[in-house]
C-alpha cells in the first residue's frame, strides 16, 4: 500500500470512529474511559502508520539483523504479559537519537541510539513494556480524541525537526505528524506506563530494578540533552518524581529476575563496535549541513573504511557528491547504497535526482516511482513532474506538482511555481486570493494577495451585484501593475456604495505570469 493509499484509509477510518461514541474499561487501568474509536479502528491506524513511520526515522537497522531479532523476542515477551491481546511488533530503527515510540495497536519502534544507551535486558524490557502499556492502555488514542494526534496518526507518517534528515521531505498530507513523536504524554499516562510496565516486567521474569536504574541514567543523560526534538526526553520526560516512583514500586515487587548484562552486550555487539563509525557518520552529515563538503567526505570515508556494509555511510557520501553537482560519483554511492538496504526510500529518491540532473530520465523515474512506494516525499513528485515536462505529458506534470506543492518549504514553493505556468491561465483563481469588503462610505473593496512564489500581472475581475433598481450589473475591473511574490494589495472597485442588504461576487477570470 501507498503513502497516499494509507492516508485516504486512515481518513476514512477517522471518519467513521468520530460516530462511535461510548464507554469502556480500560483493560490496563480498570478505569472507566470514554472512546469514539474502536479496537478494530485503532488497530488498523498503528498498522496503516506504521511502515511510514519508520522511513520518516531513517528505516530500520538492518547492518545485523540479530540486534532487531533479540529486540523482538524481548517485545514479545513483555507483549505475552500485558493485558490486552493486540497484534504487537517491534522493530529497531537506524536513528542515532535516543528515543522509542508506540503507536496504536500495538506497533513499536526503538531507536539504535536508545540501545546504545542502556546496560542490561532488563532495562530494555523496561522501555519496551513502558511502550507495550502505553499501546494496552490505549494513551495515544486518548491522545488522539483530545485532539492532539488525530491528524498525525490518521495520516499514518511524521515529520520530525533537525535531528532527522528526511522527515521534512514528506509530501502533501504526510508533512502532519511532527506532535506524534513531540508531544509529551500526560503525567498520568506516563506514571501508569512506568508503574504497569514494571508489572509487566515482573510477570515475564525480569528485575524490575532495571526500570529503576534505567530512569536514574536517563534522568542524567535529559541534563545535557536538549528537551525538543524527536528524543525519549521530549516525548517522555524523566522527572525525580518518576525515579522516586519506580523505586517505589521496586520495592513493593519481588526482588530478583533476570538481569541480562551479559546477553545484553552480546546482543548489542554490533551496535557497541560500530558506534565510532556512526559518530563519524554524525559529523558528517553536520559538516554537509554547514556545507563544508571535504570535511563531512573525510568522514564518511573513515565511516565507510570502518562499517562498509552500512548503507547510511555510502549514502551520505552520495549526499554529498549531489551538493558538489558530481552527478555520477553521487549516483555510484547510491547504487552502493541501494546494494546494502533497498527498503529505505531515501537512497531510490537521491538517486533518482542525481539521474535526472545527468538526463537519465527513464532510470530516474524508475528510482523516484520506487520511492514513492516507500515513502511518498515532495521532491520525488517534484522531480516525476520535472521529469513529465521534459516528455511533454503536461498532464502528468500537472499532478506531480499538485502533490508537491502541498508540502511547505523550497521544494514545495517550486512546484507551485511550475504549477502557475501550467495552469494559472485556466485556474486563476486557485493561486491568488480574493477578498472583498467595504470602505467606511460602503465603496466596494477586493483585497487581493498572491502567496505564491512568482509575481503575477493582467489579474482582471468580474463583478456582479444588484444594483438600487435590483437590476443584475456585470462588469470587469483590471488590476494594474504586477503583484509580487507573497505580496498583496487592495483594488478599489469604484463601485458603491452598497447597503448592507445587496449581495454581490467578485470573480478572478484572467491572470498571467509577469516573467
Amino acid at each position: 500500500m501507498t503513502t497516499r493509499a494509507r492516508i485516504r484509509t486512515g481518513l476514512s477510518i477517522a471518519a467513521a470512529a468520530l460516530a462511535l461514541p461510548g464507554c469502556v474499561t480500560n483493560p490496563v487501568t480498570g478505569r472507566s474511559e470514554l472512546t469514539i474509536i474502536s479496537a478494530q479502528q485503532e488497530v488498523a491506524m498503528g498498522a496503516n502508520a506504521y511502515a511510514p513511520m519508520q522511513q520518516s526515522q531513517g528505516g530500520q537497522f538492518r547492518l545485523d539483523p540479530a540486534v532487531g531479532e533479540y529486540v523482538a523476542r524481548v517485545g514479545q515477551k513483555m507483549a505475552d504479559v500485558s493485558d490486552r491481546d493486540l497484534p504487537y511488533e517491534f522493530v529497531v530503527l537506524n536513528n542515532g537519537v535516543p528515543n522509542a515510540w508506540a503507536l496504536p495497536g500495538g506497533k513499536i519502534a526503538i531507536n539504535r541510539g536508545l540501545l546504545l544507551e542502556m546496560d542490561s535486558e532488563a532495562e530494555l524490557a523496561a522501555v519496551l513494556g513502558h511502550e507495550v502499556v502505553h499501546a494496552a492502555a490505549k494513551h495515544s488514542v486518548r491522545q488522539m480524541q483530545r485532539g492532539m494526534l488525530l491528524q498525525a496518526l490518521v495520516v499514518g507518517t511524521a515529520v520530525v525537526t533537525s535531528d532527522s534528515d528526511y522527515g521534512q521531505l514528506a509530501a502533501g498530507a504526510a508533512n502532519v505528524g511532527a506532535s506524534l513523536l513531540t508531544s509529551a504524554y500526560s503525567r498520568d499516562a506516563e506514571r501508569d506506563a512506568d508503574l504497569y510496565g514494571m508489572d509487566y516486567m515482573d510477570r515475564a521474569g525480569y528485575d524490575p530494578q532495571g526500570a529503576v536504574d534505567l530512569q536514574r541514567t536517563f534522568l542524567a543523560l535529559s541534563a545535557n540533552r536538549p528537551s525538543s526534538g524527536p528524543s525519549l526526553f521530549a516525548s517522555h520526560p524523566p522527572s525525580a518524581e518518576r525515579l522516586a516512583a519506580n523505586t517505589a514500586k521496586a520495592q513493593q515487587l519481588p526482588a530478583g529476575g533476570i538481569v541480562g548484562r551479559d546477553s545484553y552486550a552480546a546482543a548489542m555487539r554490533t551496535l557497541t563496535e560500530t558506534a565510532p563509525a556512526f559518530e563519524r557518520y554524525d559529523a558528517g552529515r553536520k559538516a554537509l549541513s554547514e556545507k563544508k563538503y571535504d570535511t563531512a567526505m573525510q568522514h564518511a570515508r573513515a565511516a565507510i573504511f570502518a562499517v562498509p556494509a552500512e548503507a547510511s555511510f555510502h549514502g551520505l557520501a552520495g549526499d554529498i557528491e549531489l551538493m558538489r553537482n558530481d552527478t555520477s560519483d553521487a549516483i555510484t554511492h547510491y547504487t552502493r547504497a541501494l546494494d546494502r538496504d533497498a527498503t529505505f526510500f531515501y537512497y531510490h529518491l537521491q538517486r533518482g535526482i542525481a539521474r535526472e540532473r545527468r538526463g537519465a530520465l527513464d532510470g530516474a523515474k524508475v528510482d523516484l516511482e520506487n520511492s514513492l512506494r516507500l515513502f511518498e516525499t515532495a521532491p520525488a513528485q517534484y522531480t516525476l513532474g520535472k521529469i513529465a515536462l521534459a516528455q511533454r505529458n503536461t498532464g502528468e506534470a500537472r499532478q506531480r506538482f499538485a502533490a508537491a506543492a502541498q508540502s511547505p518549504g523550497d521544494v514545495g514553493l517550486a512546484a507551485r511555481g511550475e504549477l502557475m505556468r501550467l495552469d494559472l491561465a485556466n485556474n486563476p483563481g486557485q493561486y491568488i486570493n480574493v477578498r472583498t469588503g467595504t470602505d467606511d462610505s460602503g465603496q466596494l473593496l477586493v483585497r487581493v494577495e498572491n502567496p505564491n512564489p512568482l509575481a503575477v500581472r493582467g489579474l482582471v475581475f468580474r463583478i456582479r451585484y444588484l444594483d438600487s433598481a435590483n437590476q443584475v450589473r456585470d462588469i470587469q475591473r483590471t488590476l494594474n501593475g504586477t503583484l509580487s511574490a507573497g505580496t498583496g494589495t487592495t483594488l478599489s472597485t469604484g463601485l458603491g456604495p452598497f447597503t448592507s442588504a445587496q449581495q454581490f461576487e467578485v470573480t478572478l477570470v484572467s491572470a498571467a505570469l509577469a516573467e
